[in-house]
């Protein structure tokens, strides 16, 4: 096993949910699988999806919902298979 720290692609603001109302994508100690959303990045109205780069579990949650990030930013830890 090793960790990946899944990153910011670009500057924005973070969303850990799809929506207000809607629960998190994910949780720590959820498991993920390689393609799955994670999260989305917002840049002027639009919107990227963050996904996981490799099967495994989300170990944390570094960003908070709605934080402004940048480039390369640390947004969850994922410890892989």
């Amino acid at each position: 096993m090793s960790t990946e720290r899944i990153q910011s692609p670009m500057p924005g603001v973070f969303y850990s949910r799809p929506d207000p109302e809607e629960p998190p994508y994910v949780e720590e100690g959820d498991r993920v699988s390689e393609g799955d959303v994670v999260g989305l990045v917002g840049v002027m109205k639009n919107f990227h999806d963050v996904t996981a780069e490799s099967d495994g579990t989300i170990t944390e949650i570094i960003a908070e919902n709605e934080q402004e990030i940048q480039a390369g930013d640390d947004l969850l830890v994922l410890e892989t298979d």
